[in-house]
């Protein structure tokens, strides 16, 4: 009864999708909306397969950025909520800063990294890692935080230090914390990889899809969006797999 209902659960999403994909298909083929607006579901993807050699090279650059940015963002995050969690003067002083660096729209940010660090890879890769920054350091701060007192107390009667304490208790019971939030910013690294590249760059996703956009090009524009999705969705895949390495029980659960 449960594979059946897991196997139910998995084919819900892509029956909706092929259900959404059909609608589009009538409404643009029966003249409803007109291509110019929404192109046929199938010239999109035959326009993806037709650009795929061109745009291996701004793939790459885009793949790069995103992974670069995200790794910061990861090492950082990390290092914050450890010390935050360790000091509360400076989680206390800390904190409200960056829930109130959430209210400054990255697409304001952008176009001052690219004056200030040029139009090369750098500035997407600082635009990544502060889009990706704020949920890891969110989810694992909330995680350590989560560990329930009288553990602690019992581990501190035994004579374990505090290092020992966060290597036995705390960062085992945030894991489950941090890779939700890790799970949340791989899904932002390809778009804020696509916004540094809009407001300047020399290659990338971002840079092909603002030109296909200017020349009107709509099949372009969907089959590159389309691509930013498969590659979102494929690095959030593996932060998935990386969960079931690390937390082989996680699986087990689901």
């Amino acid at each position: 009864m449960k594979k059946l209902e897991s196997i139910g659960n998995r084919l819900a999403p892509i029956v909706f999708i092929v259900i959404l994909i059909s609608i589009w298909q009538i409404a643009v083929a029966s003249g409803y909306i007109k291509p110019y607006i929404l192109p046929l579901p199938k010239n999109v993807i035959i326009t993806f397969f037709n650009i795929l050699p061109e745009i291996k090279e701004h793939i790459i650059i885009t793949i790069q950025e995103a992974v670069y940015g995200l790794g910061i963002a990861v090492i950082f995050a990390i290092i914050l909520a450890v010390v935050m969690d360790s000091v509360k003067i400076i989680k206390d002083a800390v904190y409200p800063i960056l829930i109130l660096s959430q209210t400054v729209p990255i697409i304001v940010l952008a176009p001052l990294f690219a004056m200030w660090f040029g139009f090369g890879m750098f500035p997407k890769v600082i635009v990544v890692a502060l889009v990706c920054f704020f949920p890891i350091v969110v989810s694992l701060l909330e995680g350590l935080e989560s560990v329930d007192d009288d553990l602690i107390n019992l581990i501190k009667s035994m004579g374990a230090s505090k290092l020992k304490i966060f290597k036995i208790v705390k960062f085992p019971a945030s894991m489950v914390s941090f890779f939700s939030g890790l799970k949340v910013a791989a899904t932002y690294s390809i778009m804020g990889a696509v916004i540094g590249e809009w407001m300047g760059g020399k290659a990338g996703l971002g840079l092909y899809l603002l030109r296909a956009k200017k020349s009107f090009l709509i099949d372009k524009v969907f089959a590159v969006i389309f691509l930013i999705v498969l590659l979102s969705i494929t690095i959030f895949k593996l932060v998935s797999v990386l969960q079931y390495l690390f937390m082989p029980w996680s699986k087990e659960n689901r």
